[in-house]
């Protein structure tokens, strides 16, 4: 009877345990992230299969005021200039491989550009974003750390 309750007991534990460990692994991106310079924030969320995200905030995304976000001013497309920089979005299309984020893009606002973008998880609370051109090789990596962890 002991062996069975101990049986028991140990798999409860082991199953309890390995429940909370099989994470859901594409979700690790999900939240708010701040860039390696400290000069921007960005939140990522999920809309259906991909991974998108805004600015949330910028040293450089409000007017002397305080209050008026500035606009889109070096997007390359004319009509899309006007926009206001907060909540911009900035990340979108990337999909979970297993391992990485790919196949998205991201938005660079101070060239107007948008790069092909590759993200990974570089611990639990820091990620390498890689925009490039092309192939990934010539691109720039920069990191992001989780703003929940600081």
């Amino acid at each position: 009877m002991k062996k069975k309750l101990m049986l028991s007991l140990s798999l409860f534990v082991l199953f309890t345990f390995t429940g909370f460990a099989q994470e859901n692994l594409p979700d690790k991106i999900l939240g708010t992230w701040l860039i390696e310079n400290k000069e921007s924030k960005i939140e990522i969320f999920r809309k259906g299969n991909t991974f998108n995200g805004i600015l949330l905030w910028s040293k450089e995304m409000y007017e002397a005021d305080g209050k008026t976000s500035r606009k889109d001013v070096n997007n390359k497309d004319a009509a899309l200039r006007l926009r206001d920089l907060r909540n911009l979005p900035l990340v979108s299309g990337f999909v979970y491989n297993g391992s990485e984020w790919k196949n998205g893009t991201i938005y660079d606002i101070k060239s107007g550009e948008n790069y092909s973008c590759i993200i990974k998880m570089n611990g639990p609370n820091s990620m390498l974003v890689r925009g490039y051109v092309g192939i990934a090789l010539p691109g720039k990596t920069v990191s992001f750390s989780s703003v929940k962890n600081q």
